[in-house]
């Protein structure tokens, strides 16, 4: 995790006073750009949305089911969306404290947003408001930064938890896809939602070419011994092989073997899994070396890494090799 030294935290990610949401005489007016002096376009500037990123040629729409589209980000409207949806998952049903931006302006938002693709599931099945066309309303998300983006600004996320910049040093022939961010609204937190996510992110795989994806994936809390099942069933039995294993970071990791691989029930800790982290397993992908404490968050993260090569063909087959499944 990247921390912002400006950070606020509240205890246990508390909603704030509603007295932050009023605003006094005059600070509408205040808040038009033509009124802005330098400093105070400055100070605001977090909280307007980044412009989304080239689509790179990929098709407008990349798939549909039902009711439910599957696409990137067309505008800044779109992405503060997605950074609401993630706001109301982490900070609001999960325990993550947010810095003083995200508070007040009640989205997650941190400086990767400008660059990275924002993958979004919209519901296009929503309820009709006098005098005004209905709008799908956002209800999956995945951030995605390609290597070639990374490269030419401050590298991956991931980055700041696993030393993996040896791994890419190491496949100077492939192209390397950070998958981040990953909430679903939770109404929507079914298979048709999470297959049409993937669904886009396989069309994205295939457009750009790229040969392996990784990204940090959470388990909830910060007490590793509390999950020592969870934790030594991925290092005793999903322990990526050596040639594609990352080490968390010198001063970061905690050990993931806290137990002895016959103690650990392969069923139990399956169970006892997040849904993500079973969706990427059985996707044919394994797990770094150690793991990292993201406070913040109020998560213990894990390096996930899935070359394309790896992909279990069962999958390739259901989303179909030219991931024509759910084409729009």
């Amino acid at each position: 995790m990247v921390y912002d030294p400006t950070q606020v935290k509240t205890s246990q990610g508390a909603a704030q006073p509603d007295i932050i949401r009023v605003a006094p005489r005059g600070f509408t007016n205040m808040l038009r750009p033509s009124n802005w002096g330098a400093a105070t376009a400055n100070a605001l500037l977090p909280f307007r949305a980044p412009a989304p990123a080239d689509a790179g040629g990929l098709p407008t729409i990349l798939g549909r089911l039902g009711s439910l589209e599957v696409r990137l980000a067309r505008t800044r409207k779109e992405i503060k969306q997605a950074q609401r949806l993630r706001f109301r998952v982490f900070y609001e049903e999960m325990s993550a404290l947010p810095n003083a931006t995200s508070m007040l302006s009640r989205r997650d938002i941190d400086e990767y947003d400008a660059i990275c693709d924002h993958l979004l599931v919209l519901d296009y099945d929503v309820p009709k408001k006098a005098f005004r066309n209905p709008k799908p309303q956002v209800v999956g998300t995945y951030r995605l930064l390609r290597q070639e983006v990374a490269d030419r600004h401050w590298g991956f996320y991931t980055a700041g938890e696993f030393d993996i910049q040896p791994l890419i040093d190491a496949n100077p022939g492939k192209r390397f896809l950070e998958l981040g961010r990953s909430c679903v609204l939770k109404p929507y937190r079914n298979k048709r939602t999470v297959e049409l996510l993937w669904h886009g992110i396989w069309t994205y795989v295939l457009h750009h070419r790229i040969d392996v994806m990784l990204g940090c994936a959470s388990l909830e809390g910060t007490n590793p011994d509390q999950m020592a099942l969870q934790l030594s069933f991925l290092h005793h039995f999903a322990r990526a092989p050596e040639n594609w294993r990352a080490n968390a970071l010198t001063g970061r990791g905690v050990a993931m073997d806290r137990l002895p691989k016959e103690a650990v029930d392969p069923k139990a800790a399956l169970h006892a899994l997040p849904p993500l982290v079973k969706g990427y397993l059985r996707l044919g992908a394994s797990i770094g070396e150690g793991a990292v404490i993201d406070h913040q968050f109020g998560t213990t993260d894990v390096l996930v890494v899935l070359p394309v090569e790896a992909i279990n063909p069962r999958y390739i087959g259901h989303f179909g090799p030219a991931a024509n499944r759910h084409a729009a």
